[in-house]
């Protein structure tokens, strides 16, 4: 293992740190716990996010104005424990509620809903979204039911802008909730990931092997075959896509190609300009495109694509600038 940290216990730790050093004018870090929240002030119901690190930028890159209030960084590919998303919700209440937007893992379901309840019983009102975009495998290493992945970026944007907007908590959840079932993601691997405590990789694939589906803590994917060109691998990834959206020509989408962490941009823009032509192919306008790495899986090579139905609205609120580290 090869890797520029310290001590491997200390990793997240030095991480948080680092991130708000470098960036104090979009984040702050509450005293004693990891968690990065807004420093500027607003007035608009919070919106708090987090899970384990190793997916940076996701999700402190995304706490600012018109995305996230607060981030939680548990350890790493770890939930964060119910007491520091506590704090979280604490740090960001305007006295207008808080709404956590939750990655579809046990861990962090369960984590999560109990500090919710920590949080109402001081009064706080607080509802959450769960994302569950990864339309891979149906059930896999730490779920019930479909992993929550890149698509939750899309779902931090457009929530946070309508907080923004000044929508209440219920009118949150309740969009949330319908945003979700209309954001759908696959993944590839080339190469697995090290955890720094552990020390080798999650999984190991052979130098001519990738796997399809393959979750953003190494969970196993649906195939694992000889690699294919990435028009190959666009064409399989789009075809599970439109059997989920049963999309017809002229409607409007939404194309987000994200990085695994150590696949390079120059692989991922092929993987993007293959994927739309495709969608070309298929009749459909593409109102919003996004490349790059937005939420990783440590060192590991591969990508996803995801994709969202639009309307004027979604369009609208994904490409409005907001003020964040990593949009």
């Amino acid at each position: 293992m090869k890797k520029i940290i310290n001590d491997p216990k200390n990793v997240v730790e030095e991480m948080v740190s680092g991130l708000v050093s470098a960036y104090p004018d979009y984040v702050k870090q509450v005293p004693e716990t990891l968690v990065v929240t807004r420093s500027d002030e607003y007035d608009q119901v919070a919106l708090v996010s987090g899970g384990g690190s190793g997916h940076e930028p996701s999700h402190a890159g995304f706490v600012g104005e018109g995305m996230l209030s607060a981030a939680v960084c548990g350890q790493v590919f770890t939930s964060p424990t119910p007491d520091q998303i506590y704090e979280a919700i604490k740090a960001t209440d305007k006295g207008k509620g808080t709404l956590l937007i939750i990655k579809n893992y046990s861990g962090d379901v369960m984590n999560f809903d109990m500090a919710k309840d920590l949080a109402e019983m001081d009064d706080i009102k607080v509802d959450s979204v769960l994302v569950d975009d990864d339309i891979a495998v149906e059930d896999s290493t730490y779920t019930q039911g479909r992993r929550g992945v890149a698509g939750t970026v899309l779902v931090h944007k457009i929530l946070g802008g309508m907080a923004r907007e000044g929508k209440t908590v219920p009118e949150l959840a309740n969009y949330g909730k319908t945003l979700v079932e209309e954001i759908k993601t696959v993944g590839i691997a080339l190469s697995g990931a090290t955890v720094p405590e552990v020390g080798k990789p999650g999984f190991v694939l052979a130098e001519d092997e990738i796997e399809f589906g393959v979750g953003i803590h190494g969970e196993p994917g649906y195939r694992r075959e000889k690699i294919k060109s990435a028009h190959d691998i666009a064409q399989e990834i789009i075809g599970k896509l439109k059997a989920e959206f049963d999309w017809h020509s002229g409607d409007k989408y939404g194309l987000f190609v994200n990085g695994m962490g150590a696949t390079p941009l120059m692989e991922l823009f092929i993987l993007f300009n293959d994927a739309k032509q495709i969608l070309a192919e298929e009749g459909l306008e593409l109102a919003f495109t996004k490349v790059g790495n937005y939420m990783t899986s440590l060192e590991m090579a591969g990508a996803s694509i995801t994709m969202i139905k639009l309307d004027e609205e979604r369009e609208r609120l994904l490409n409005e600038p907001v003020h964040t580290i990593a949009w």
